[in-house]
């Protein structure tokens, strides 16, 4: 927004000390007067009253030889004063001002681009050290959140351009062999498009779990977690994994569409990249003081220590295999889970088992 120029802050501050300076000085001779020069008699009638520079004639000097003594001096020191506090505010108000400068100059870097600039204000505490502090952080914070939208763009974009590419691939075979079977091209067209259909709901629930004004209602997670286990049992039993749900009521509040995709996708995710047959799922919640917990451990082959810190980042996977069921993932399970806790105020937690699989924490604040 455009606005008028006026006088920089430098400029004001330095008027400021000035005036101050200046209005104490008066106030000092002011003292003067009244304190002592009131009390001084009138030049009686009839003598003649000594020059600034004269002597002093018989019985001292009266009140009016006093003032006309006393006034030029008084302007030299009042003038004196104005320009001392021009020149020492404009110096002072200078150095004061010196890291709003630094800040400054970090704020038009960041607004072109540069966001790994900081300003690291050295000295003590005061209040712009933690001004410069706090835009470091912010800065830190912006540079972490663009190279990670950044990242994510790039992955959902080659997530998003397989299956068109497979789709396009698809039917330039079916139109270069017109013999080809139709009901077999449509059955994998279909397969293509419904993956590409989750990618994207999946991409819109992941930006929508990011946003931490939702609307909040008491919600028991270990319903959710009943309910997402009776939805995935018909799943588990065709993979010959025991799913079992355990645990207390475990209240909180928050968003129950979103928490009950959070659970959903944790047990999906423990029955799918679980053992072959005859695996575990574990379901438990649990209130533990101020919070609520909630714990989904399966079976599985063992993790690499190092791979389990990145497995809720966007279309990371723990294997390479491909499903092709009706559950087949698109890599952003734990992803919106991330998301969905860190909107709620909560906190995720991954371990790998040293028998395989892993245990998944989630917790939450209860109820007060």
């Amino acid at each position: 927004m455009d606005r008028a120029s006026g006088l920089s802050v430098r400029l004001k501050l330095t008027a400021s000390y000035a005036g101050f300076l200046l209005l104490v000085g008066a106030l000092l001779l002011a003292v003067v007067w009244v304190f002592l020069l009131r009390y001084v008699p009138e030049t009686p009638a009839g003598q003649p009253s000594a020059g600034p520079y004269d002597p002093p004639l018989l019985g001292g000097p009266g009140r009016g030889d006093l003032l006309r003594a006393f006034a030029p001096r008084v302007a030299e020191v009042l003038v004196f004063l104005l320009i001392f506090g021009l020149l020492g505010g404009w110096l002072l108000a200078g150095r004061m001002l010196a890291p709003l400068a630094r800040i400054t100059d970090a704020t038009r870097r960041a607004t072109a681009g540069s966001l790994s600039h900081r300003i690291r204000l050295p000295g003590h505490r005061d209040e712009f050290r933690e001004l410069a502090d706090a835009f470091d952080t912010m800065l830190e914070r912006l540079e972490f959140h663009v190279a990670e939208e950044q990242r994510f763009a790039a992955n959902a974009s080659h997530e998003l351009r397989t299956p068109l590419a497979i789709t396009r691939t698809l039917l330039d075979v079916a139109r270069r062999d017109p013999t080809r079977d139709r009901d077999q091209l449509v059955e994998r067209l279909h397969t293509v498009n419904q993956r590409a259909i989750d990618l994207t709901e999946a991409l819109l629930l992941l930006s929508r779990g990011d946003r931490a004004d939702l609307d909040r209602e008491p919600v028991d997670l270990s319903l959710l977690a009943e309910e997402s286990a009776e939805t995935l049992l018909p799943l588990a039993e065709q993979r010959r994994i025991t799913l079992d749900v355990t645990g207390a009521a475990a209240p909180t509040r928050g968003s129950t569409e979103l928490l009950a995709r959070m659970v959903a996708n944790l047990v999906q995710n423990a029955v799918v990249h679980n053992l072959a047959a005859g695996g575990t799922v574990t379901v438990r919640t649990a209130v533990n003081g101020d919070s609520v917990v909630l714990q989904v451990e399966n079976t599985g082959q063992p993790l690499p220590a190092e791979l389990v810190p990145t497995l809720t980042e966007p279309f990371r996977r723990a294997t390479d295999r491909v499903r092709t069921d009706e559950h087949a993932g698109v890599g952003l399970g734990l992803a919106i889970v991330r998301s969905i806790v860190r909107a709620h105020h909560g906190t995720l937690t991954l371990t790998a088992r040293p028998a395989g699989g892993l245990l998944v924490t989630v917790r939450l604040p209860g109820t007060q």
